[in-house]
């Protein structure tokens, strides 16, 4: 990406004088406007709305990209970046990318023109994302939730693996070796880490992993119906299923309940989030609960000190969830004897 730097190097002038030639300055001597506007054709390069105002001028707002805005996980992490962001005398922007990455670069490209102090972000993917945009711009931003791999950026996210590993452990202690698995994309890598620790629960008990017990799609409530479905279709269905976030399991309760089937007598469920609906339901339902509040806290935490000091060390954090055992597992250790 040709850069403003890039074009006053080629044009042997100074950045200044290139932002006063495209933002139409009276004060550019002629020559120099051509030499400029030439470097400007020659390279290709296409100014910003960010880079006409430079971040000198950057307001007292924070930009919120979060990736499904109808995912209640997202409840208690916004409501903690907004308490932080008020203390400190900022307002929030909260966008929505419907875990679209084409959507996420035109919201991007808003916080810039928008002169955003900072970002907080759960990126679609993990290479390729429009954060570098951000960090070329000096821009401070902060992943919460998920990870990217293309450049150093602070990040706030929770136990994946460990809490994965946990809950799948569960299911086999409690005798069940066909356990279903709904994920979204491996691209995320929230639901890469939390495949990684249902494999490594089956490995750990020298279990073999079934692939087509493994699906993976959108995290929405509609695809963890559509897959719980393809799993209850399958000759030898699953005694139990693992969803990987609260929508999925939502998704996958309706399914069995629309076969007649009842949760855990018929099949168990386990998930990863918590939400009030799973206390409300009966049976309760097992799940890893994750520290949402915390999360969104230190992720706007972590934006204020780079806002304060851009220069500062990359922190990456990740909290512990918590395992709430309730009634959403039968026992079929006697079966299996």
């Amino acid at each position: 990406m040709i850069t403003i730097e890039d074009v006053a190097n080629f044009a042997g002038v100074s950045q200044s004088t290139v932002s006063r030639v495209l933002n139409k300055k009276e004060y550019v001597k002629e020559a120099t406007r051509e030499k400029v506007l030439k470097a400007v054709e020659e390279l290709g390069y296409k100014p910003s709305r960010l880079a006409r105002g430079l971040r000198i001028n950057s307001s007292q707002i924070l930009g919120l990209i979060i990736s499904d805005i109808q995912n209640p996980f997202f409840t208690s992490l916004v409501r903690a970046v907004e308490d932080v962001a008020y203390q400190n005398n900022y307002a929030i922007i909260l966008c929505n990318t419907d875990e679209d990455p084409e959507k996420e670069e035109l919201l991007v490209e808003l916080m810039l023109s928008e002169r955003v102090a900072g970002v907080i972000i759960t990126p679609t993917r993990e290479y390729e994302c429009p954060i570098l945009k951000l960090h070329e711009m000096k821009v401070p931003v902060v992943c919460v939730d998920r990870r990217v791999f293309d450049c150093e950026t602070d990040t706030v996210i929770s136990d994946n693996v460990e809490s994965s590993f946990k809950l799948v452990k569960h299911l086999i202690e409690h005798g069940h070796e066909k356990i279903g698995a709904l994920f979204g994309s491996s691209k995320i890598t929230s639901f890469r880490e939390r495949l990684e620790g249902y494999r490594k629960a089956f490995i750990s008990s020298g279990l073999q992993v079934r692939n087509d017990f493994v699906k993976q799609s959108t995290p929405k409530e509609g695809e963890g119906y559509s897959l719980a479905n393809e799993l209850l279709d399958l000759p030898q269905p699953p005694t139990a299923i693992f969803a990987g976030n609260n929508l999925m399991a939502l998704g996958a309760i309706h399914a069995i309940k629309d076969r007649g089937l009842s949760i855990p007598s018929d099949i168990s469920l386990v998930s990863f989030d918590d939400q009030e609906w799973t206390q409300l339901m009966t049976p309760k339902i097992t799940v890893a609960t994750q520290p949402k509040y915390e999360m969104g806290k230190k992720a706007a935490e972590l934006l204020m000190r780079r806002i304060e000091d851009y220069q500062c060390s990359v922190k990456h954090i990740t909290l512990k969830s918590k395992l709430l055992f309730r009634e959403s597992v039968k026992s079929i250790v006697s079966e299996n004897l």
